[in-house]
């Protein structure tokens, strides 16, 4: 790792060990196992993760100071969104477990399950997660070793979350060898590519195509980050993606609702195109 994502792991790793001085795991289990059941990612032939997110290290303040959290939400709600993403990273995306919370709250009687996005380095986390009423979790596969993927990955499916593993190489997605199988069972693990390598914060676009050939057979794909228009969007679902994970355009879009509605038309389209 270098030095973004290794401050990153180092921070998170930091306030697992705040948090559990605050809460033992055991307690935190126990209202974890409390909550209602999520919704359940529903998908179809091409899906949007909307994300909700204040700030990007990369594309600065993403939020104004009257910005409405609800009403982003429901915004993506009308646009179709399959899931809404929360950054709950406190220093780099101005983000907390309370904005997850929130997100899930507003969500559940949409039945629209919320994901938390964060530096995850301990199933203590996971658990946080469910307890504030995520459905889902992103794992970021360069931060952890394979025990710890596993460790991650089994305690989501204990709770009933589904996962986003993310890949930024080919490694990366070779990894995700052992969790390639049919899932007839909810809820799913899907296999992400970032565009943006959080190593080093470049994007390159191309990187879709490039990992495309190597994409897990039945693990839905996600095309995380770099997407800024409908073209960007038949791009990848061409390239047998089969979700998208966007946040900076949709939170700068002045109609988050029609942008996010158009482009998960031309994914649909383009899916229906493709091989």
């Amino acid at each position: 790792m270098t030095t973004f994502l290794a401050r990153m792991a180092e921070a998170s790793r930091e306030r697992v060990r705040t948090a559990r001085a605050r809460e033992s795991e055991a307690a935190l289990e126990r209202r974890a196992i409390a909550r209602p059941p999520a919704p359940a990612l529903e998908l179809g032939t091409f899906d949007v993760i909307a994300e909700l997110k204040l700030r990007s290290p990369a594309a600065g303040t993403l939020a104004a100071g009257d910005f409405d959290p609800r009403a982003q939400l429901t915004s993506y709600v009308r646009g179709g969104a399959a899931a809404v993403s929360v950054l709950t990273e406190p220093t780099e995306f101005k983000g907390e477990l309370a904005h997850l919370a929130t997100a899930a709250d507003a969500l559940a009687p949409e039945r629209r399950p919320a994901m938390r996005k964060d530096f995850l380095v301990d199933a203590y986390q996971v658990l946080e997660a469910r307890a504030a009423g995520a459905g889902g979790v992103l794992v970021i596969l360069a931060m952890l070793d394979d025990a710890a993927v596993s460790e991650l990955v089994d305690c989501a499916q204990r709770c009933g979350m589904f996962v986003l593993l993310e890949a930024f190489d080919r490694a990366d997605l070779e990894r995700l060898a052992i969790y390639d199988r049919p899932q007839p069972e909810r809820p799913p693990v899907l296999a992400g590519v970032n565009c943006r390598d959080l190593r080093d914060l470049q994007v390159r676009f191309s990187r879709f195509a490039e990992l495309a050939p190597f994409l897990p057979r039945h693990l839905p794909a996600v095309a995380e980050s770099g997407i800024a228009s409908s073209a960007d969007i038949e791009t990848v679902a061409a390239a047998n993606y089969r979700l998208a994970l966007i946040g900076s355009a949709l939170m700068r879009s002045a109609d988050a609702a029609g942008t996010l509605a158009e482009w998960l038309a031309a994914g649909r389209a383009a899916t229906l195109g493709s091989p």
